[in-house]
């Protein structure tokens, strides 16, 4: 963990995003079924500027650079959420963008990811390797690699999310038993692991993953940081990194306390219940770690709980099929 931010780093990130990003609000979610004393909170990050997490991380890297450094611009490679966060996040700061995308990426991720002024390069996730492709890219032209996850910088920005999580929280005179974050490659686990370690010790921390993309849980009980079987599929293409990061990993190992996966019919009844309940629009990986407390995967039995709902940026077509009822292949 020698290049894991600082809490220090994490409260710097909170300054230099404020004003740029959006300060997601704290929701109380009805649990008319709970036990008595359960009580759980939503950290709605759908609505944060491009409608994820993702900017909270883009935006502190690249404050973060050098104006020589910015001078070359700056190359990503992401299924959509952190494509968003380092386009908007490039424009603020005047500078240009490279965004390398799976073909099958949901196509308003895409479309919005060229909105926002990037220059967007196809592959094919299945057959190409994306971060050979960002790391050409950036020989070529100079340009700086934003990775979405393994970077101190990323991590201490995605860790703003939580760190305001428990602000909100104690100025409620509440204590936080549980945090539960989606996890893909591990980068908003690992800041909120930092933030909440540093400022809620006694909170346990949990990461969820979609089913067949269980890779950090396979890591944290093995040791061993093997890829998810490339024939897996899942819904939820937020979460589908084909490793955890080597950094991430080595916070979350100490951190976390634990991990669970949903299926996904069970992130499409949380995206369900956050459109019923709450008139939140949350896409399939934002909704993992809601699911995994509606599916009773983690105990949460008596504790005051904090969920991250991570985003919402979800085709059209898809989201009308979950929300309906209909099938969530």
């Amino acid at each position: 963990m020698s290049n894991a931010p600082t809490i220090e780093k994490i409260q710097d990130a909170a300054k230099r995003i404020e004003g740029h990003a959006v300060r997601t609000p704290l929701i109380n979610y009805p649990l008319p079924d709970s036990p008595e004393g359960a009580r759980l909170f939503i950290k709605p990050e759908t609505l944060q500027r491009t409608g994820s997490f993702k900017f909270r991380g883009a935006y502190t890297k690249i404050s973060r650079l050098s104006p020589d450094e910015r001078a070359g611009g700056v190359v990503a490679f992401s299924s959509g959420n952190h494509a968003q966060g380092v386009a908007a996040a490039a424009g603020l700061h005047g500078i240009k963008s490279t965004i390398v995308m799976p073909k099958d990426a949901p196509a308003i991720k895409i479309a919005n990811t060229r909105a926002l002024g990037a220059e967007v390069v196809l592959y094919d996730r299945y057959s190409e390797d994306r971060e050979a492709i960002g790391q050409k890219i950036s020989d070529d032209t100079g340009a700086i690699l934003v990775r979405p996850f393994d970077d101190p910088d990323i991590i201490s920005g995605q860790a703003t999310a939580a760190l305001e999580i428990v602000q909100d929280i104690q100025a409620m005179g509440l204590g936080l038993d549980i945090m539960i974050v989606p996890c893909g490659g591990g980068g908003l686990l690992a800041g909120t692991a930092l933030a909440v370690s540093n400022l809620s010790p006694k909170t346990e921390i949990w990461g969820v993953e979609p089913e067949g993309f269980d890779d950090t849980l396979q890591y944290f009980k093995t040791g061993e940081r093997v890829g998810n079987d490339p024939a897996a599929r899942t819904i939820c293409d937020a979460l589908s990194s084909p490793l955890p990061g080597e950094l991430t990993f080595s916070i979350n190992k100490d951190l976390v306390a634990g991990f669970a996966s949903v299926t996904d019919d069970e992130a499409g009844m949380a995206m369900r219940e956050a459109f019923t309940k709450l008139k939140l629009v949350v896409e399939p990986g934002g909704a993992v770690a809601l699911a995994a407390v509606l599916a009773g995967k983690i105990d949460t039995a008596g504790k005051t709980v904090a969920v991250i709902c991570s985003g919402g940026n979800v085709d059209p077509d898809l989201y009308a099929g979950i929300i309906t009822g209909g099938s969530s292949d």
